[in-house]
């Protein structure tokens, strides 16, 4: 679905200046409904599984505007401050209200990227329809102790945990559990056996089909929603 796509860019205030960041939207000629998609630490908006996921998001009615983070758009491979982070959703809901205004906004990001989304909700600084984390980064891998979750009960909106159950980011589940149980609305979509990444082993799949799976869940969560 990659022809439905525009690539475009989306101009943010940082403390160092004005700078862009790299986006494509997307949107069928059914859409009900509009989703930001933000990417991990490690990988920009062009990576194979977002292909996936926002090309069977439109097929489903669902616009979709990914996008990159400003350290991604200079070159860099580590995250920059969360504040920058938090400053690029402010500038994307701005971006979807003038390009998209007669469609709802929804946000999304595969775990960084969801895990911005969530402190920009909890500080007010976005307020979509609802949040869908596609692998929210609970805490680093064998370090419970620090957990990234003060801030979930401040989100106002509905929440969406799409985990895998062998995800380390999240052992033992019941730390997330306990989490989402403190939020205002919130739920978890178990993957069975996925990763991080939604991989699962001995069922080979590349990441646009993993991502093209993720899709039609995502979907008919936000319509059960809207």
């Amino acid at each position: 679905m990659a022809e439905l796509e525009a690539d475009l860019r989306i101009p943010l205030e940082l403390p160092s200046g004005t700078v862009e960041v790299a986006a494509a939207l997307g949107r069928p000629d059914d859409a009900w409904a509009v989703l930001a998609v933000a990417h991990g630490a490690g990988a920009g908006h062009r990576h194979p599984f977002f292909s996936g996921f926002v090309g069977a998001l439109h097929t489903c009615g669902v616009a979709t505007l990914r996008f990159d983070f400003p350290y991604v758009t200079a070159g860099r491979r580590m995250p920059g401050p969360a504040a920058h982070a938090i400053s690029t959703w402010a500038a994307v809901e701005a971006e979807a209200a003038s390009r998209v205004p007669d469609l709802a906004l929804w946000a999304s990001g595969k775990s960084y990227g969801g895990r911005m989304a969530s402190m920009a909700a909890a500080e007010g600084r976005i307020s979509p329809a609802g949040l869908i984390y596609l692998g929210y980064p609970l805490h680093p891998p064998g370090d419970p102790a620090k957990a990234r979750t003060a801030h979930l009960p401040d989100v106002a909106p509905p929440q969406l945990f799409v985990e895998g159950t062998n995800d380390p980011f999240i052992a033992p589940r019941e730390q997330l559990e306990e989490a989402v149980a403190s939020c205002r609305q919130a739920e978890i979509l178990w993957i069975e056996g996925g990763g991080h990444s939604f991989e699962i082993k001995g069922r080979k799949r590349s990441s646009e089909e993993i991502g093209a799976e993720l899709a039609p869940l995502v979907a008919e969560w936000m319509r059960l929603r809207s």
